[in-house]
């Protein structure tokens, strides 16, 4: 039987064995998908036993600090500079980054190019800024007070890879305007906390599409009225699968249909309503 885990701390309530699984079975491979709950100050010690399976998935705290026990990166891993997946062919390790994939997979029906609302600039926040910028996407960044070196840093990086990108931030109290499409990267909508907005409605009205990277709750209440709106949305569920469908692709050249996904989407929040509902 083929092994494969994630690896982070703390774990808690992951839905990667489950989607990975199902994935597996649909493959027909006969393979195993679990979760090791892993320590930063442990990762040294046990990475053995982690590189001895067939593949494995990184989560927080362990993006970065897995780099240094991998024979290579592929170029995904090197532009982020965080790994979530690494592959074993012939005894090599190689890290990839598939959470970009999976979003720009997930959002590829939406106006990736056009005029941007992103909110949030940390991590996921982060790499989404990167890939509107290779799409082409005009860039506004809306962020706290807090974030305001991160949303600097974030903008040189991104003119360093692409001088053109019209990239900018301002703060959450200062969102005017109309946009093709608002990305939510923020935790604001979250599961306990669904009964909160991170914008108000009438910046919701002003954006032609809505995508969410939080899938806990499966509508969060920002995905809830903009769909009430009759606006076009993507939840974080898509995002979630599409990362792992990637990883799949990676790990064993492994093919599934729209149809396949889509009932790993679905499946995925159906376990996800009957878990916290």
């Amino acid at each position: 039987m083929e092994k494969y885990t994630l690896i982070g701390h703390p774990l808690g309530h992951s839905m990667s064995p489950f989607i990975h699984n199902q994935l597996f079975e649909m493959a027909g491979r006969n393979a195993e998908y679990t979760l090791s709950d892993i320590a930063p100050e442990n990762l040294e010690s046990e990475i053995d036993d982690i590189k001895s399976l067939d593949g494995f998935n990184i989560t927080i705290p362990h993006k970065i600090a897995v780099m240094k026990f991998l024979d290579e990166l592929d170029e995904t891993a090197m532009r982020y500079g965080a790994v979530n997946c690494v592959s074993k062919r012939n005894g090599k390790l190689t890290g990839y980054n598939t959470d970009c994939l999976g979003f720009v997979r997930s959002a590829e029906k939406l106006a990736l190019d056009g005029n941007v609302l992103l909110l949030g600039c940390g991590g996921v926040g982060r790499m989404i800024a990167v890939e509107l910028a290779l799409k082409g996407a005009s860039i506004t960044m809306a962020v706290i007070p807090e974030a305001v070196n991160d949303a600097e840093k974030l903008i040189s990086e991104i003119h360093s890879i692409n001088p053109d990108t019209d990239i900018r931030y301002i703060m959450m109290n200062e969102i005017s305007g109309s946009y093709d499409l608002l990305v939510n990267a923020t935790p604001v909508g979250m599961y306990p906390k669904c009964d909160v907005c991170p914008v108000s409605d009438d910046i919701i009205s002003d954006c032609g599409a809505v995508f969410d990277v939080i899938y806990n709750p499966v509508k969060t209440l920002l995905v809830k009225k903009a769909e009430a709106m009759g606006k076009k949305t993507v939840g974080g569920m898509a995002m979630l699968v599409l990362q792992a469908v990637k990883a799949h692709e990676i790990w064993n050249s492994d093919f599934y249909t729209d149809e396949q996904i889509n009932a790993v989407i679905k499946n995925a929040e159906m376990k996800v309503e009957a878990d916290f509902r």
